[in-house]
């Protein structure tokens, strides 16, 4: 689970500041505020660390990639080559991290990391390089020890490794220095050859790895309906960047059991789905069927609010097609999974979205196989309807002030800022930004005006005499 994250120089950011992610995490903001712009540099990062090409220090995307950024000069705050990107998250691995020192028998254990990294872009060449990556290893909130890479001073190319907290012993006879890191996090193999205690590095190169791997989209415009679906057996990672694969994934989890919480029923897979839409006040039932026994395409049936008919998906409203890859999202993803959402509310009754967000908290409750699945959302979304409900289950102690945070665009000040709104345990925010969800109260108020003046022309307006 990410703890917190950083980014500075990159698109719309000077400096995000220290941006701290709970289990549900929302960033609100006006159209082109650069909200969307945290979730893009994450999912670059995915598609980095997922590449075949370990030199690529950033891989900013392809024809079939969720993001495409371009060139380094394209993503880096004002197109300036003499800006740096830096970024810095902490997150806690899903496993304890457990290594031995070979040298001094001494064993370490650590269950989050703190990473940094300053990558650059040489204006002559368009070659990136990275100046710095750092690990700092924790228990908890123990310093455990410190391991990076800089490049070397000594010789133009190659890196030198340095630590705290942890003596690295050079083997004898290695005169040359690491050559430059893997992608935009990892220490090369040389560092190994290099230093004979070193062997945990490729640990943490795997870690970030395993990490980024944990972490699924799901972009704000889902694919359409269809009346039959094919499917030959297989097990989708996820619903896909545009849900295109969420009924193979729900028939894949026909097996599947989760409960909402702590002694709570497991149910089957698709039951939970069902009941969720159902809690949203959008149909009574859903099933997927096979249309004959000898071939592989299933069609989706549901039940609409009061009717014991069954109808085709695509003949209900478009925004159940919208939230159903969103629900089936969130309930197939393996356990300590990452997702990150744009707008999951879009093409909502405000009363659907508010019960959303009741189903985001089954969500973050949710077990399987008797333990916690530790899912964490990221959210970017523009419903007051969402935030509401959150603030009231706040109150009433349905879910603890500490498992949500929220932070807001604010395009108001140069350069943009990403606020926390501060949220207390009776729910109230108590840094509302000024027009946070649009002027209501002014609208109220020049309503009320404008029905005043409209009245007394009406009374000055002569009878007309018949």
């Amino acid at each position: 689970m990410l703890k917190q994250l950083r980014i500075q120089n990159f698109k719309a950011w000077k400096d995000t500041g220290t941006i701290s992610l709970a289990p549900i995490s929302l960033i609100f903001g006006a159209n082109s505020s650069g909200k969307s712009s945290i979730g893009q540099f994450l999912m670059m990062l995915k598609q980095t660390a997922e590449s075949q090409d370990r030199k690529a220090i950033f891989y900013p995307g392809g024809k079939n990639s969720v993001v495409q950024l371009g060139s380094f000069r394209e993503m880096v705050y004002q197109r300036n080559l003499e800006n740096e990107i830096v970024f810095e998250y902490e997150w806690e691995t899903f496993e304890k991290l457990k290594f031995r020192d070979t040298v001094s028998q001494t064993n370490f254990v650590a269950d989050t990391i703190d990473f940094t990294a300053k990558v650059k872009c040489d204006k002559d060449s368009d070659i990136l390089k990275i100046e710095e990556l750092n690990y700092h290893i924790k228990k908890g909130d123990e310093s455990v020890l410190k391991v990076g890479m800089s490049p070397s001073a000594k010789k133009q190319g190659q890196y030198e490794v340095y630590s705290e907290q942890y003596s690295l012993i050079r083997n004898p006879g290695r005169v040359w220095y690491p050559s430059p890191p893997v992608r935009f996090y990892g220490f090369p193999d040389e560092v190994v050859n290099y230093y004979k205690n070193s062997g945990f590095v490729q640990d943490l190169n795997l870690a970030q790895e395993k990490l980024f791997k944990s972490i699924f989209y799901l972009g704000p415009l889902r694919i359409k309906t269809e009346r039959l679906y094919t499917w030959g057996g297989i097990t989708p990672e996820s619903v896909g960047y545009s849900g295109e694969l969420t009924i193979a994934a729900l028939l894949a989890s026909k097996n599947k059991q989760i409960s909402l919480g702590y002694k709570k029923f497991n149910k089957p897979f698709e039951q939970i789905i069902a009941a969720s839409l159902k809690s949203m006040g959008l149909i009574d039932n859903v099933r997927v069927k096979k249309i004959a026994e000898n071939r592989q395409e299933y069609e989706v049936n549901v039940q609409t609010k009061g009717s014991k008919d069954w109808v085709d998906l695509p003949d209900v409203g478009f925004g159940i097609s919208q939230v159903l890859p969103v629900l089936v999202q969130c309930f197939y993803a393996p356990p300590g999974s990452i997702i990150i959402m744009e707008q999951p509310e879009i093409h909502l009754h405000p009363s659907a979205q508010s019960a959303l967000a009741d189903v985001m908290i089954d969500v973050i409750n949710s077990r399987e196989n008797g333990t916690d699945r530790n899912i964490q959302l990221i959210i970017e979304t523009h419903s007051e309807h969402f935030l509401r409900r959150l603030q009231r289950r706040i109150a009433e102690n349905e879910i603890p002030q500490e498992k949500v945070s929220a932070y807001f665009a604010n395009i108001d000040k140069i350069p943009p800022t990403l606020d926390p709104l501060k949220i207390d345990i009776f729910g109230n925010i108590q840094n509302w930004p000024e027009n946070f969800f649009g002027d209501e109260m002014g609208d109220i108020t020049e309503q009320a005006k404008a029905a005043m003046k409209k009245r007394m022309q009406n009374a000055k307006k002569p009878e007309v005499s018949e």
